[in-house]
């Protein structure tokens, strides 16, 4: 059996490092084409080593020497830097498939250039979706791509629909842990810090994505990516709270059956899952006792959680606004980390920027490159004032 060529856009992140266990396990079948990171030299440089790819990529160009000399005893893995070189390394023919696994915005540039290049995609970068959904999708049309969704929460909706697809959905169950403030009162929530955010009961994820987490903006972002991962309207996706993380999702079908895909929280499942997909393959690791897992589920506070309501409204405007407000988060999300802004102050300033930002029905790509930029220099201007 050939070995599949795999594309890790993010090799160094969470999703990609889990990744590697992945192609590890299964190293008859899969192999590391080429890796990618954006400010984790070292890292990156020690996963080439131990993986050997053809090609690593460095997106921050002040790193490209760094690595060049990090790796200089390894003159069989080339050694590229900057946005446009992870744009051209996915079209490399070996490849197979990409895994894009780079967080935010800069994600949809390559995975775009991927989709041209006919390569079978798994999506982790959920901002592809939130910020050109129907672009994107189109695409994949277009070139008769597979996109396979990589989100724990995605897959599962994925695997429920395996066999009924031909069914019609009358819901999507969209489970979210709560994060860590899921008890907090308004008041309490105030003066959270960026270190008490980042304490997420169940994931151990990047420092962007928790944040996301805590404020729910990341399950916002998640009704929208499976708005158009699914073909289903945002009315018919509903949010669970369910502190325990062993339903990830799942799909109510208009007989009222509803299918769910169960399991302990491990993100090796979801992308070993989209790598095999349809197959199965054997993984080791701990597995789910239900006897030791109440369930238990409750309704989001829409109000105490206002990043979650504002994905709602990004979708009732339509056109740029998801754009937008992800462009915002963006902003406010770091200067929460950075100390500039209060937690419950992302909220407000990322509703403001979706007022005063220039609204665009049909958005091109160009345009939603150029919405991004003005919803950034917007949000700063609210946390500078």
């Amino acid at each position: 059996m050939k070995k599949q060529q795999i594309c890790i856009l993010g090799s160094t992140g969470s999703i990609g490092t889990q990744a590697l266990e992945v192609i590890e396990e299964h190293s008859e079948r899969f192999e590391a084409y080429c890796l990618t990171a954006n400010n984790k030299v070292e890292l990156l440089a020690e996963q080439a080593r131990k993986f050997r790819p053809a090609a690593v990529v460095i997106a921050n160009e002040d790193k490209y020497e760094q690595l060049k000399e990090l790796l200089a005893d390894c003159p069989d893995i080339k050694v590229y830097a900057g946005a446009q070189a992870l744009c051209d390394v996915v079209e490399a023919e070996p490849i197979d498939m990409v895994l894009t696994a780079m967080v935010g915005f800069a994600g949809l540039d390559p995975t775009i250039h991927a989709i041209k290049a006919r390569k079978k995609i798994c999506l982790a970068n959920k901002e592809t979706l939130v910020v050109a959904g129907e672009l994107v999708m189109g695409l994949a049309e277009q070139y008769h791509v597979p996109i396979l969704p990589v989100d724990s929460e995605h897959s599962a909706i994925f695997q429920s629909l395996v066999g009924d697809h031909d069914n019609e959905i009358e819901k999507i169950l969209l489970t979210a842990s709560g994060g860590p403030f899921r008890k907090f009162t308004h008041e309490q929530m105030k003066t959270v810090t960026a270190a008490d955010a980042l304490k997420h009961p169940t994931w151990d994820m990047g420092a962007k994505i928790t944040i996301d987490s805590a404020s729910m903006m990341n399950k916002g972002f998640e009704v929208i990516e499976a708005k158009w991962l699914f073909g289903v309207d945002a009315d018919r996706i509903q949010v669970l709270v369910h502190p325990q993380s062993i339903v990830h999702s799942a799909v109510q079908y208009r007989d009222g059956a509803v299918k769910a895909q169960l399991g302990v929280p491990d993100m090796r499942l979801p992308i070993q899952y989209a790598f095999t997909f349809p197959e199965r393959l054997t993984m080791t690791g701990e597995r789910l006792n239900l006897f030791a897992h109440p369930l238990e589920f409750f309704e989001p506070d829409m109000e105490k959680f206002q990043c979650l309501a504002l994905a709602y409204e990004a979708i009732r405007r339509g056109g740029n606004a998801a754009c937008v407000v992800n462009a915002a988060n963006e902003v406010v999300n770091l200067a929460f980390r950075q100390g500039r802004c209060g937690f419950l102050d992302m909220g407000e300033i990322i509703a403001k920027t979706l007022d005063k930002a220039t609204v665009i029905k049909t958005p091109t790509l160009e345009d939603y490159f150029a919405s991004d930029k003005e919803a950034r220099r917007i949000a700063e201007s609210f946390i500078e004032n």
